[in-house]
């Protein structure tokens, strides 16, 4: 499968989620990568990237699991926002980019959504969308209705996880939030 292909690059990320599977969950720990202060939906220049709830006990693994559910952390915010704004329920995400290879990461997603999370054969979907434009524009395929029966689902990631354990996770990643903004104000 096409989604394997990450494992093989230079950068490893099937390491980090190996990593982070090495542990049961992120043992209290929270990564907020406020690099450059923090998007969508919290509007914040101010905020710096910060790692919290470190304890002795804390491990690589639950710093790597850390990183990854931040990313799932961040898609919650910004879907929570879109469905406030447009007041409409969201059935499931398509997920694509070299994150989406990462198993651990989508059903992690899966979970805090709680919503099907499907993950298409071909997760490059830039790349791909090039050539689909591409290929209309010489005439290769005739219409958009044909490109739509190229795509295949490689996989669909269900929630497994309880409502109660996802929202005691969110308020643990906004408690996180909350120490990094306004860090340079």
């Amino acid at each position: 499968m096409l989604w394997r292909a990450a494992c093989s690059s230079p950068v490893r990320s099937c390491d980090v989620e190996a990593l982070a599977s090495e542990v049961p969950d992120n043992g209290g720990v929270y990564l907020v990568p406020a690099f450059s202060g923090l998007g969508a939906p919290h509007w914040d220049p101010y905020a710096r990237g910060i790692v919290a709830g470190l304890t002795r006990g804390a491990t690589g693994g639950h710093l790597a699991r850390a990183a990854l559910e931040s990313i799932a952390y961040q898609v919650a915010d910004v879907l929570d926002a879109m469905r406030v704004d447009s007041g409409l329920k969201i059935a499931s995400l398509r997920v694509d980019g070299g994150a989406s290879a990462n198993n651990l990461l989508m059903q992690f997603q899966a979970d805090l959504l709680r919503v099907p999370v499907v993950r298409p054969q071909v997760f490059e979907s830039t790349a791909l969308g090039a050539g689909f434009l591409a290929g209309l524009a010489t005439g290769f395929w005739s219409d958009r209705n044909q490109l739509s029966s190229i795509w295949q689902m490689d996989r669909v990631f269900e929630p497994t996880m309880s409502k109660s354990q996802a929202d005691s996770l969110r308020a643990g990643w906004n408690k996180a939030l909350d120490r990094a903004r306004s860090w340079e104000s």
